[in-house]
């Protein structure tokens, strides 16, 4: 059963981290990274090195991750659950899958027709059908449990098939009618269609695919349960499991360590090109980096992550997350490079045109679905969007009786948009330094702020969406904060401050 994760739901995770507090220069000034982290109930603990890791810890450590994962998923998602789906039908599995089971019920059948009939397999198939029964069943369901174990007991089926005296309509019947009051109302339909059945075989097949469907039904509604409790406690669960993957495989944080690093380094290299373009400035003085600087930047370049490449350990749960966001903002990058360039070339002619840029993005929009596929041309995309953009502006200069482009204007405003795809291109890099000051900006507000940065100039054509996506943004970046904080100031504390002694949690092996 494949799991589904429904991508409109990033708003609940944002609902979810509306608590969540941003670290902030204080949290992680050097007085925090030189004191002793065994202080701190909440500090990671670290584990000796290992030469050598068993199979059974990695293991271990893959199982940890598999349920960080999913309670991660089930907490932030609302719209996470279990779907029930079968193999495509022309697939070669789903082929294999109807030949073995039309081979399996084709025998079943021949063996109830046999005089006397044999059932032997039918009885494994009840005995199956009572234990899926009894799974369904809540603790001190007693009468009914007893009910079931009474009527589909397989000894006594078993005695009875030696006198051919088994009823095994009056037992599907049984089962049918048990199902019925173990069902969501969802299944009333499906049973209705089983009571309409007649052919045995066919009845005992379609019970098996209604029990499938009600374990899903039951699984899902297990998760909706388990929703509220995991969002009360996902922080310590999070930083629990991980903790326990640490300890199994001490390797577990490198990228994330890698990543920190390359995010010191580019601070390092911002700030040295500052001092270079300052005259007065001290090139011989150590340079201040601030700790939360490095992360809010090391966040940023998620925004523009390679996603071929591993993702940092700490980020894995939100991978799928911060990659539809970063396609989403490459979408709305393209357009409001569209809509600038469409404006300050033809601006004075539209100006007087209410909601033009919007009736731009309409354009563009649907030509733009579908762009972070690999069969996606974009260069195609944005000749159309020239062609429509140019049609467009001049249907609404004739209307107002005004003259249309000539062939060297409409020639040169569909070059510029189609020139956006180009590497370094001016109106793109512009547009892309703004959207990610307008991110930057975000990740420096306090997690309880709830106001939006001013948005930079040339992105208001796109302002709603931005604010969407950089509310769901900041979300998984302050909770990530939340859960990781304590991993991320060790490993800034030995990348910041070498010199610094090291805590308790960095040289004791953990009790708890």
């Amino acid at each position: 059963m494949p799991l589904n994760d429904d991508q409109n739901s990033d708003s609940d995770s944002s609902r979810l981290s509306e608590s969540t507090a941003s670290s902030s220069d204080s949290e992680y000034s050097r007085q925090s990274f030189n004191s002793d982290s065994s202080s701190k109930p909440s500090s990671p603990a670290s584990s000796p090195p290992k030469t050598v890791i068993t199979f059974d810890e990695l293991m271990a450590a893959a199982r940890n991750l598999t349920d960080l994962t999913l309670a991660h998923e089930i907490a932030v998602n609302a719209n996470f659950c279990i779907k029930h789906e079968d193999f495509p039908q022309n697939s070669f599995a789903g082929t294999v899958k109807q030949i073995v089971h039309k081979a399996f019920w084709d025998h079943l059948e021949s063996e109830l027709n046999e005089d006397p009939p044999e059932y032997e397999h039918a009885i494994k198939l009840f005995e199956e059908i009572k234990e899926i029964l009894l799974s369904f069943l809540t603790p001190g369901a007693n009468r009914i449990h007893n009910q079931i174990c009474e009527v589909l007991d397989t000894d006594l089926i078993r005695q009875q098939a030696e006198h051919n005296a088994v009823d095994i309509h009056g037992l599907a019947n049984y089962i049918i009618n048990t199902m019925g009051k173990l069902c969501a109302p969802v299944r009333d339909n499906d049973i209705k269609q089983l009571k309409a059945t007649d052919n045995i075989v066919e009845l005992l097949r379609q019970i098996f695919h209604v029990l499938d469907l009600m374990k899903v039904d039951m699984a899902n509604y297990t998760i909706q349960n388990l929703r509220p409790y995991l969002q009360r406690n996902l922080v310590d669960y999070e930083r629990t499991k991980f903790q326990e993957i640490l300890e199994e495989t001490p390797s577990a944080l490198d990228l994330t360590t890698e990543w920190i690093k390359e995010s010191i380094e580019d601070e390092l290299s911002s700030i040295s090109d500052e001092s270079s373009s300052s005259p007065g400035a001290d090139s011989s003085s150590k340079p201040i980096i601030s700790p939360t600087l490095v992360l809010n930047n090391g966040y940023l370049k998620l925004l523009q992550w390679d996603y071929r490449k591993t993702i940092p350990e700490t980020l894995i749960t939100d991978e799928v997350r911060l990659q539809e966001l970063r396609e989403k903002l490459n979408q709305l990058k393209i357009i409001a490079c569209v809509c600038l360039i469409t404006n300050n070339m033809v601006g004075a002619a539209i100006v007087d045109v209410p909601d033009f840029a919007d009736q731009l993005k309409r354009i563009s929009v649907p030509l733009l679905e579908g762009m972070n596929k690999k069969t996606f041309d974009l260069k195609e995309a944005l000749n159309a969007i020239g062609v429509q953009i140019c049609s467009k502006v001049n249907r609404s200069l004739t209307e107002r009786g005004l003259p249309t482009l000539n062939e060297e204007m409409q020639s040169n405003l569909m070059g510029q948009i189609a020139h956006i795809v180009e590497e370094n291109n001016p109106v793109s890099s512009l547009i892309d330094k703004r959207i990610q000051f307008f991110m930057r900006s975000l990740l420096a507000l306090p997690s309880f702020q709830k106001c939006m940065p001013t948005m930079p100039g040339g992105l208001s054509v796109i302002q709603t969406e931005m604010e969407f996506i950089g509310s769901q943004y900041a979300s998984i970046v302050n909770f990530n904060k939340q859960v990781y904080g304590p991993f991320y100031a060790n490993i800034l504390r030995k990348l910041l401050f070498p010199e610094a002694p090291m805590g308790k949690a960095e040289t004791e092996t953990p009790t708890t």
